[in-house]
């Protein structure tokens, strides 16, 4: 299965030259493999963990690609942000998270509170592909939930004031796929 190079947006490589397509793009049930193969052309590093979910990491959070349901017809992304917040914070949290939720489409963004009492974010996006899909929607849907998870790492540390500081002039900007050793395929 080929995927149209114009559907995937460029993140700063040489531009693909889109190929004349005959026809209407192909309709697909997307699976593991056809993620595995969009991240592969979007240079990210990615794995896959114990229950068979795609994941991609970055330091402060990993990025999770899952089919649920009995026929896997729900595919899901889910971004797990790392930093830990106190019971204490969770108010000044879901005003930002309401905020988020009130001015972008996605992800969602919800707290989820572990057993120790620690609140974490994450972050969803989903859609129903039992059916089949558009393989270019599909693709942008995929390239546009993972940069939204970004963006997202990028508004929370800079609205809550967790940006870390590097040689004491900026942010630290995670790059697309940057490794935090639980790769376990490329």
């Amino acid at each position: 299965m080929s995927i149209d190079p114009s559907a995937i947006p460029n993140f700063g490589g040489p531009n693909p030259q889109p190929q004349p397509q005959q026809g209407p793009p192909p309709v697909v049930v997307p699976d593991a493999e056809l993620v595995k193969q969009l991240l592969n052309q979007m240079e990210l590093k990615h794995g896959v963990d114990g229950e068979g979910d795609v994941v991609a990491p970055w330091e402060e959070f990993q990025v999770y690609f899952m089919f649920r349901g009995e026929q896997k017809e729900l595919f899901a992304v889910r971004a797990f942000y790392n930093h830990a917040h106190d019971l204490g914070a969770k108010p000044e949290l879901l005003e930002a998270l309401d905020e988020w939720n009130r001015e972008t489409l996605w992800p969602k963004v919800y707290t989820a509170t572990q057993d120790d009492g620690v609140l974490r974010v994450v972050g969803e996006a989903q859609m129903i592909v039992g059916m089949g899909v558009n393989i270019n929607y599909f693709a942008a849907m995929v390239v546009n939930w993972v940069q939204a998870s970004v963006t997202f790492n990028q508004w929370i540390s800079e609205r809550l004031g967790l940006v870390k500081e590097v040689d004491g002039d900026g942010a630290d900007g995670d790059q697309p796929g940057d490794d935090d050793g639980n790769s376990t395929e490329s």
